[in-house]
């Protein structure tokens, strides 16, 4: 198999390979994770519909606070040199590109991943896309491409998991630190993460946890990009041929195991001022960031209860029509980072973070997701995630975050990241 090519910022500019792309409908039935490779896989699958990519035809690596231009000028070079045989024609066929990219200027690092072969779905219809760099040319699409003869995920054997940057005592601390500067005016809200190390035995294979993520959580959207894998509730931003729409979570509870009960916890959560404090916070930044871009944007009056398997979230579905050029990329750049995964305001929010947190959150709450070449796309905020160390497969770092305000109690914060980390902590098991 030959080297695809690997780009960073210094010198995306310079070099653009020029893709040949071919996209064909195909019949069959296939279960989209079913076809998962062993290794470098990209997903965004929920409900069954969505993509799932093999390979690498082309990757552009990028670090910074310029993260985001340079990664959208990038694509754009891309597309502009591309040629294309696009004979389904619906957004999400053609040249795909998959994203993930850091939350904060620095470190981290992000990635555009442009598949080799990608097989999507979406309302009913299944394809196949192939990539080559030129002067190679693509093959006649066919199932065979995606290697659906791979063997079977291993589940994970011996994980055992430890305190990241913090233990629990510690990052109780921190929230109460955040508490008495939230009191003492210095800003109005901020989203404290933590982290969890998991090490397994052996070499993990992702795909075991990426499968059992959908199939507990099919309403969240589960993706992988380049070792980063979880299941997100959280819409960042999604563009759909002038149509853009938002989903914004923020006040959480979590649920218990009697579904009356649940009832109750339910609409406590939609009277609990303290949550209805955290989620207007979020609300309002999306709002205002899309605001520029769209007209007539709607914003519900009140947010609705999200029920997942563990916990239930008060949420906002935003829509509005797009009244300018900026691709999917653009808008989730625009709304990076939304209140609901930093605070309010935001300069005071990321120093705190930085400063409480002490940890690097890499890609853990920036934007994850796709693109295409038309700039239709769907981008998550990388939450109920993990990472995989690149040094090291046997090795996972766990993420969840809380949005803190002035009513918030540290230990019942705890309670919430811990309940938050379930989903990611149980896909793990065998």
């Amino acid at each position: 198999m030959t080297q695809s090519p690997v780009l960073r910022e210094d010198s995306a500019a310079d070099a653009v390979p020029r893709l040949v792309v071919r996209t064909t409908e195909i019949h069959d039935r296939v279960d989209l994770l079913q076809t998962l490779a062993t290794t470098e896989a990209t997903a965004w699958v929920r409900r069954g519909a969505g993509f799932v990519g093999h390979g690498e035809a082309v990757r552009l690596d990028v670090s910074g606070p310029d993260r985001f231009e340079v990664a959208v000028r990038w694509w754009s070079a891309v597309v502009g040199t591309a040629a294309v045989r696009d004979e389904v024609g619906v957004p999400g066929t053609g040249l795909v590109a998959f994203g993930s990219f850091a939350f904060a200027d620095e470190p981290g690092q992000s990635s555009l991943v442009v598949p080799r072969v990608l097989l999507g779905r979406r309302n009913g219809r299944t394809w196949l896309t192939t990539v080559t760099v030129e002067p190679a040319l693509p093959g006649v699409p066919s199932l065979d491409t995606l290697g659906t003869a791979v063997p079977p995920p291993r589940p994970p054997r011996d994980v055992a998991f430890a305190d990241g940057a913090l233990s629990g005592t510690e990052w109780v601390g921190a929230v109460a630190d955040a508490v008495r500067r939230i009191g003492a005016h210095e800003l109005d809200k901020v989203v404290l993460a933590r982290d969890l190390l998991a090490v397994a035995g052996e070499p993990l294979d992702l795909r075991w946890p990426l499968r059992r993520l959908a199939e507990r959580y099919p309403a969240c959207w589960t993706y992988a990009v380049r070792g980063l894998i979880g299941a997100t509730p959280e819409l960042l931003v999604r563009l759909d041929n002038g149509l853009v729409t938002s989903r914004v979570l923020a006040g959480t509870i979590r649920r218990s195991d009697d579904d009356a009960h649940d009832l109750a916890l339910a609409a406590s959560l939609a009277r609990s001022s303290k949550d209805l404090e955290e989620h207007e916070y979020a609300v309002r930044s999306v709002a205002d960031a899309l605001a520029p871009h769209c007209s007539s944007v709607n914003v519900p009056e009140s947010p609705f209860v999200l029920h997942l398997p563990n916990v239930m979230h008060l949420a906002t579905d935003l829509a509005g029509v797009l009244t300018d050029s900026s691709t999917s990329l653009q808008l989730a750049a625009a709304l990076h980072p939304s209140a609901a995964v930093c605070g309010t305001p935001t300069p005071v929010a990321l120093r705190l973070i930085a400063e409480l947190e002490r940890m690097d959150r890499g890609r853990y709450a920036g934007p994850v997701g796709w693109m295409d070449a038309t700039g239709n796309g769907e981008w998550g905020i990388a939450l109920r995630c993990a990472q995989l160390d690149p040094d090291d497969p046997t090795r996972l770092r766990l993420y969840a975050g809380c949005g803190i305000v002035a009513d918030s109690v540290p230990e019942a914060e705890l309670a919430e990241a811990q309940a938050k980390l379930v989903p990611i902590r149980d896909a793990l098991d065998s």
